[in-house]
């Protein structure tokens, strides 16, 4: 039989086709989805965390978990998915603030000193190292400070801090290489 003879076959698979073309149509990439809902999901971050630069972390999380469960989710209800994953993260966002505001008040009351005593002998303790070098890597790179916290906290500037970062950080680097060679 020659195709098209039959009456209807044609017709069948140019309506599966076209069922296809709709289907891949219909059928959005995380690209699209990252593109069309980013500036609302951003918007929404920052007003309910009040900062520009921790609404961009938040959608980037919030961007970041739909990168990984996209297959999963159903893209009807995915503005309302988005919102929410923002929601929380804004939520726990406002606690951590909640418990730092509460041990910075508790660590102020207990001792004023700008040097934090060191448990163990550690690299930062090296000789070579004013105080405010040893007070600026431990509160960095022990605790966890931004440069602009421990500014805050030192009642220096933030350019200041990383100066005397940078300079502590090239003092350990020339006593380490010292050591080695």
């Amino acid at each position: 039989m020659k195709w098209g003879t039959t009456p209807g076959l044609g017709a069948v698979y140019t309506l599966r086709v076209i069922k296809l073309l709709d289907l891949a149509a219909l059928m959005e990439t995380f690209d699209d989805v990252y593109r069309r809902h980013l500036p609302v999901v951003l918007r929404v971050a920052a007003r309910v965390v009040g900062r520009r630069d921790v609404a961009e972390e938040i959608t980037a999380d919030a961007f970041l978990e739909l990168y990984r469960q996209f297959d999963r989710i159903d893209l009807d209800r995915l503005p309302g998915w988005l919102l929410t994953v923002v929601r929380n993260r804004g939520i726990d966002y406002w606690r951590r603030q909640q418990t730092e505001r509460l041990l910075s008040h508790a660590n102020t009351d207990a001792a004023d000193t700008t040097e934090p005593v060191l448990s163990a002998p550690s690299l930062f303790s090296h000789a070579a190292l004013k105080p405010v070098h040893r007070v600026c890597l431990v509160l960095r790179y022990e605790h966890g400070l931004s440069r602009e916290e421990i500014a805050k906290r030192l009642g220096l500037t933030d350019t200041q801090v990383r100066g005397h970062l940078q300079y502590a950080l090239t003092l350990l680097r020339k006593h380490l290489v010292a050591q080695a060679g």
